[in-house]
């Protein structure tokens, strides 16, 4: 493989993400619009920017290495994030954006209080900060091992890149970035996905080669059980994890909220099939690699020539620094919302919150570089990223779900289900096994970690009889802000500007994303054709957000 092709596609495209961030740098005046897109995001945008925010290399490297080695299970696994989108649209997301917050955070510190909001800070900050560095170690072995650079400094370099339009330009630079690494993404994985086809000997060969029960919807620990709990899993967190709650409230109406909710559980049922389609070949092709996680680099480093193989390494790095970067959003917007303002200097003026923003997101973005430094000494992606799952989920995103729609839970008792059950989970998957000499499947953590909560959630809710005097203390508090007044005409134009332009950014990024595309079609030796006709697509792709900019009447 020519390295140098793909290291200039992987810099040109970098060095283009960054500087549409660095475009956003004056568009953010206020916190609400610096992290909140001005509560008028359009909802589109949202979705496929929750889309984004909820996808990595990961995707690749855990995922594509249990569809190397158990088959369609893992396509299977991935529609439980269908399933918890679609439970969320319905149900949770217009809900969130019904109580008028900023952050999941402002709405804890209203309705359970501001000793369970500092608790939950201090717990959503770490667990966020070692969850995204975990995703960023992925991207930066995929780069090493494909282009022969060291692991330490790519990591540093991918990791500064990734803060650098976080911290200047805020949600709506996240944004716009997040529908471009989309589009980049997807065109790869089209590009990879007919290749590899040709390569296993088309769909019949690959069928009729594939292992026995590779077409199982269960597959090995993988099973039914592991399934429906991993769905009820992805309810509470799509719909109560704090990055993507940012995305319901960033929109303008509760039911843009739904559709943004919808239109991610959608690209889940579709995508998830595309996506693991490579390296379920890649099994026929070679059943005998032993490093399963790196079966998708394989793969795409068998099929695709020089240029096209950086477009797909742009691709994963782009997905995982869409997600990081979702999460130094919001972390970001909680440290200065809910810590800075509320705490320690409630007097900041606009100029002082911007500053600590734009400084927090630097501090919380060199944090999961460090993180991700160190996951070579701690274990295996899949393992990683489904123990945080099984240990976190229930105790953090269970009981302020609960606390959208019950009246009774009181701050008080939140904090008590939650540290404990989060104590109980990390016996349970760290200290039980030496002691009892065994340990629990993946299924059985996955079910003790979000079962325990609920129940307790649900003997709370049936032995109170009234209204806990924090929901009576947080209706109060609604009334009030209900009675303030309604955003300034300098403020609606303001967002309308705002809007205006990230929209005609898209539309010209995906422009010169098509023109690069069409560039490497002429560069590669093989699917020449295939290469042009992506292209044209993200061309034609770039008219949507140019006409939707045109709707927009700033005076209006």
């Amino acid at each position: 493989m020519n390295s140098i092709i793909d290291t200039v596609v992987i810099v040109v495209f970098s060095a283009f993400v960054l500087g549409i961030g660095m475009m956003f740098a004056r568009t953010g005046t206020n916190l609400k619009s610096f992290f909140a897109g001005g509560e008028a995001v359009p909802w589109p945008i949202g979705g496929l920017s929750l889309f984004m925010s909820f996808f990595s290399a990961g995707t690749f490297v855990a995922w594509g290495s249990i569809a190397y080695q158990y088959g369609f299970v893992s396509i299977t696994i991935q529609w439980t994030m269908a399933v918890g989108a679609m439970v969320t649209a319905f149900f949770l997301a217009p809900k969130w954006k019904k109580t008028g917050n900023l952050t999941a955070a402002e709405f804890i510190k209203q309705r359970l209080g501001i000793t369970a909001q500092k608790t939950y800070v201090n717990i959503f900050l770490a667990v966020s900060i070692f969850s995204k560095g975990v995703v960023l170690y992925p991207v930066a072995k995929l780069v090493c091992a494909s282009l022969g650079f060291p692991l330490m400094p790519t990591t540093v370099v991918l990791g500064f890149l990734m803060i650098s339009y976080t911290a200047v330009g805020g949600l709506w630079a996240v944004m716009v970035t997040d529908i471009l690494q989309f589009v980049v993404l997807l065109a790869a994985v089209l590009i990879v996905l007919p290749l590899t086809n040709e390569a296993a000997g088309g769909w019949s060969s690959f069928v009729q080669n594939a292992p026995e029960n590779f077409f199982n919807v269960f597959n090995g620990e993988f099973n039914a059980w592991f399934i429906v709990a991993f769905s009820i899993y992805h309810i509470f967190f799509i719909g109560g994890n704090w990055t993507f709650v940012q995305r319901y409230t960033s929109v303008d109406t509760p039911v843009s909220a739904k559709k943004v909710a919808l239109l991610f559980g959608a690209l889940y049922i579709i995508s998830p099939v595309i996506w693991m389609l490579p390296p379920m070949m890649f099994k026929v092709i070679d059943p005998s690699i032993m490093d399963a996680e790196n079966a998708y680099l394989y793969v795409c480093k068998m099929v695709l020539p020089p240029g096209l193989m950086g477009l797909m390494l742009t691709g994963m790095y782009f997905s995982t620094s869409a997600t990081a970067n979702t999460t130094l959003n919001v972390a970001s917007a909680v440290f200065t919302n809910d810590i800075y303002k509320s705490l320690i200097n409630p007097a900041a003026t606009d100029k002082q919150l911007m500053r600590v923003a734009r400084l927090s997101s630097w501090a919380f973005g060199i944090g999961m570089i460090l993180i991700a430094l160190i996951i070579p000494a701690i274990g295996g992606m899949v393992e990683v990223v489904l123990s945080i799952a099984s240990i976190t989920a229930g105790p953090l995103l269970a009981p302020p779900i609960w606390a959208l729609f019950s009246k009774k839970l009181s701050g008080k008792v939140t904090l008590q289900i939650t540290i404990s059950t989060l104590l109980l989970n990390l016996f349970l998957k760290l200290i039980f096994p030496m002691i009892a000499g065994f340990s629990f499947n993946r299924a059985e953590q996955m079910i003790m970690g979000i079962g325990i909560p609920f129940l307790l959630l649900l003997i709370n809710e049936l032995l109170i009889k009234k209204p806990s005097s924090d929901y009576l203390s947080y209706l109060e508090t609604k009334t009030a802000q209900n009675n303030e007044s309604e955003p300034t005409q300098e403020e609606v134009k303001e967002v309308k500007v705002q809007n205006r332009f990230g929209l005609r950014v898209i539309a010209g990024s995906l422009a010169f994303t098509a023109l690069l595309v069409f560039i490497l079609s002429f560069i590669t030796t093989a699917g020449k054709a295939l290469t042009a006709g992506v292209a044209v697509f993200i061309l034609l792709a770039a008219i949507i957000p140019l006409r939707a900019s045109k709707k927009i009447k700033i005076n209006d």
